[in-house]
């Protein structure tokens, strides 16, 4: 099967100033425990004007909040992701993902890439180092056959 490319393709100006509000969302991240921060900036489809993001975007951004109790912390990804559709967006562009690994691109967790999924297969995901550098993949290719919504219609 061939790999579909991202629907939103970005301008490279656009790129930039996603890794940038990533970088700074992770400055926000509460990891007292894993002392591991991560920083995500998510772009929605409509909605407002954020920084150099174009007028027809919105932006939400997040960090990984871990608390005491290790099960009830929230990783970045889905810190953005919830901030978004509490404000009433649920159509996203691409997301960066920001960490201090300087050896490996940060990856999405499991769970995250299963709620990324929920909100469609083919955005784009660029994940980062700190010295700027990215790869992006879709959700699709980050989570091959995966289960979603549309599933749920299906008979059996």
């Amino acid at each position: 099967m061939a790999q579909k490319r991202p629907a939103c393709t970005l301008k490279p100006e656009c790129v930039q100033q996603l890794l940038v509000c990533s970088q700074e969302a992770k400055k926000s991240a509460y990891c007292p425990y894993s002392h591991f921060p991560v920083g995500a900036a998510l772009l929605t489809q409509e909605g407002r004007i954020f920084k150099d993001i174009p007028l027809d975007s919105a932006l939400f951004s997040g960090c990984n909040i871990e608390n005491a109790c290790y099960p009830l912390g929230i990783c970045a990804e889905r810190t953005a992701i919830q901030k978004a559709v509490s404000e009433g967006y649920k159509d996203f562009r691409a997301i960066a993902i920001a960490s201090d690994m300087q050896d490996d691109f940060i990856s999405p967790c499991g769970a995250c890439r299963q709620v990324m999924r929920e909100f469609g297969t083919n955005w784009p995901v660029y994940m980062t180092k700190p010295d700027g550098t990215y790869i992006v993949m879709t959700v699709q290719e980050l989570l091959p056959s995966s289960f979603g919504p549309e599933d749920l219609q299906k008979t059996q």
